[in-house]
């Protein structure tokens, strides 16, 4: 079988820019002076600097007047100058500051004497520790609110990028079923399903690939050990990769042989739980909705209730974009209403404690009509990628 991924372009400066001028409009509204951006996916979501955390103050101030101003190391002052002169990053300002120096210090001095800042939700509690020695904590802000707001709308870009990453994952884990053979070590097929995801272009192969035979699949993120394949065996692989920095995020579960009776019937009820939910994401509906559409139904078959096992012990799915997992969420207690361009995981998994989980974990968008699947789900438990439907 012949296959290529659809074609999708990296984030451009100009959609970049538009990112800051509305961060920087919803910051004027809200009387904050700047946004501190740490080390996190949200500084290359608004500024293209992809950079990778540490002990030492690296990120951007975006100001409410739409500026840009990076802080960063002394001796880091070439790199941040080359990353950001690229054609996919913000060029702005930037402050340095030496070793001895304080770096939020250099953020105080930046801003006005009684002026508030907004903080990045995802950089480390020493930065707003930081932050507050320099500021005074009355002087700081949580900046998630406005991030998340922005960043679970995913542009139609953004949508491209994801829908590339998912189409390599879910070719991945078909041409993997195939090679599967008894014996194999699940290092070994976790070997395989990164080489794969690099031949056909994620960017650094597997992100993540999470293997799991027999009943290692009770476990939502998997065994410890190296086990070995064996006939009649379950089998659960939940990978994905990058395509511009988009995270695919797939699971399949099927058995190396032939199924039990029960495996057919519960493998049966999880594929029944995820159409379920998709179908219960409509537009302005509330997040949890999704999740209780899937519990839902599980309960009324005398599973759980709640997250008791036999059952689902997890919510039914995340945000995914920068971040494999996002706000916000498919769970009970998330009253987010849903909007085109949020994206999420759709995997209301079924544990059966001593025996077997299943779990099948397809990703959809937010239309301005209703979801729409990323991938396809599983066709049939006999026949995962519909090959021959």
């Amino acid at each position: 079988m012949t296959f290529s991924a659809p074609a999708a372009a990296p984030v451009s400066v100009a959609e970049r820019h538009a990112r800051i001028r509305t961060l920087a409009n919803r910051l004027k509204a809200e009387g904050l002076a700047a946004m501190l951006l740490g080390p996190t996916n949200s500084l290359r979501y608004y500024t293209g600097l992809d950079w990778h955390p540490s002990e030492r103050l690296t990120g951007a101030l975006v100001h409410a007047d739409g500026r840009v101003q990076y802080v960063c190391p002394r001796f880091e002052l070439d790199k941040i100058t080359a990353v950001t002169g690229n054609d996919y990053a913000v060029a702005g300002d930037i402050l340095t500051w030496e070793e001895e120096d304080s770096p939020y210090a250099l953020v105080a001095g930046a801003l006005a004497a009684d002026a508030r800042l907004a903080v990045d939700d995802q950089s480390a509690a020493f930065i707003w520790l930081g932050l507050s020695r320099a500021l005074g904590h009355a002087r700081l802000e949580d900046g998630g609110p406005l991030i998340v707001a922005q960043r679970s709308i995913k542009s139609d870009t953004e949508i491209a990028l994801l829908v590339r990453a998912k189409a390599i994952t879910l070719e991945v884990l078909r041409r993997t079923r195939h090679w599967l053979q008894e014996g194999v070590l699940t290092s070994e097929v976790k070997r395989f399903v990164d080489a794969e995801h690099r031949k056909l272009g994620g960017e650094g192969g597997s992100w993540f690939c999470l293997v799991s035979f027999g009943d290692d699949t009770c476990l939502p993120h998997g065994g410890e050990g190296d086990r070995a394949l064996k006939v009649d065996d379950v089998v659960l692989i939940d990978t994905g990769t990058l395509i511009d920095g988009y995270h695919s995020d797939i699971t399949r579960t099927f058995v190396f042989g032939k199924p039990s009776d029960e495996f057919r019937r519960v493998w049966e009820h999880e594929k029944k739980a995820q159409a379920l939910a998709f179908d219960a994401a409509r537009i302005g509906a509330e997040c949890q909705s999704v999740d209780a559409a899937a519990r839902d139904y599980l309960t009324g078959l005398g599973y759980g209730p709640d997250y008791i096992l036999p059952g689902l012990p997890h919510r039914t799915g995340h945000g995914v974009g920068l971040d494999i997992h996002e706000a916000p969420n498919l769970v009970r207690g998330d009253t987010t209403p849903l909007q085109a361009g949020m994206c999420f995981s759709n995997e209301p998994m079924l544990v059966i404690p001593g025996q077997f989980g299943v779990r099948l974990e397809d990703h959809f968008y937010m239309s301005e009509t209703g979801p729409v699947w990323f991938t396809e789900p599983s066709h049939s438990l006999d026949d995962p990628f519909g090959e021959n439907a």
